[in-house]
């Protein structure tokens, strides 16, 4: 039995905006029944941009209703260039985490959102131009591309976590091997010059401020850092991330994703007890 966050089984026992905005002008429909996971999305954009009303219709398990009700709290009253930054670990984070396997629940939200907002605009979705790789679950190159990028995804299993490619027949495996080597080959960081102490500890703290407290605060949490050991950056959590059992997820996807983009790739964050 998976592991669900008290806010997951809320949002799955008393989903909020299940149905249909009857007057839409915007509507993403990704997934499919065969694959056991489908969403539909309805959205009524005001004549200011701004998204006045948001409902949700899906096929699927607890975190596929959870993600989708929480993302259409997420985007209500939102503009559309606030909705367009919305992401998969948004969506997770608002909910206090997914467990790994089922962190495609929230990629599927996060893909409805961009065809809906794609439909509003008379546009189309990128991953729809890019070739299958995963036959079992229409799953194509450059979606897995997307999730190893954003999610710092390795493995095939992790792939298959957030994508659900690979989790079928397998004969794909080599082939997302292939473009998990081939994203980690672009992304390798190019050299920096050698940062001093006193220079990477002004450069964690600012990123902390402008980058990672903003958004552990939305949801009642926080992060206070404690130490600078080497590459060592020690941290204790506060608020609602002090008591979130999905606390070491956000540490590792959230602040060290962030401090590896805007400081170094070095950097490990470890969390103390206090």
């Amino acid at each position: 039995m998976w592991d669900y966050t008290d806010k997951v089984k809320e949002h799955f026992l008393k989903p909020r905006n299940a149905g249909e905005v009857k007057d839409a002008n915007a509507v993403g429909e990704v997934g499919s029944m065969a694959c056991g996971d489908a969403l539909k999305l309805t959205l009524k954009v005001d004549e200011k941009g701004e998204i006045e009303d948001a409902k949700f219709q899906t096929f699927g398990c607890a975190s596929a209703i959870a993600s989708a009700s929480a993302l259409t709290e997420m985007i209500k009253g939102k503009s559309l260039k606030e909705a367009e930054k919305i992401s998969n670990q948004d969506i997770a984070d608002f909910l206090g985490g997914l467990p790994k396997e089922k962190m495609h629940c929230s990629v599927l939200g996060r893909q409805a959102l961009e065809a809906a907002l794609a439909n509003y605009k008379g546009e189309t979705v990128k991953e729809q131009e890019g070739e299958i790789v995963c036959e079992c679950f229409g799953v194509t190159d450059l979606e897995i591309e997307r999730a190893v990028r954003e999610n710092n995804l390795t493995t095939v299993e992790e792939v298959t976590d957030y994508t659900k490619a690979g989790g079928g027949c397998e004969s794909c495996h080599d082939t997302i091997r292939e473009i998990i080597a081939k994203v980690r080959d672009e992304e390798r960081p190019v050299a920096r010059p050698k940062l001093s102490n006193i220079k990477k500890i002004k450069m964690i703290e600012e990123t902390i401020e402008s980058e990672i407290r903003p958004s552990l605060q939305q949801d009642g949490g926080d992060v206070e850092l404690i130490d600078v050991v080497g590459n060592r950056v020690l941290v204790a959590t506060r608020g609602a991330c002090a008591t979130c059992r999905a606390s070491e997820i956000t540490l590792k996807s959230l602040v060290e994703a962030k401090l590896h983009e805007f400081v170094s790739p070095e950097l490990v964050v470890e969390e103390v007890k206090e």
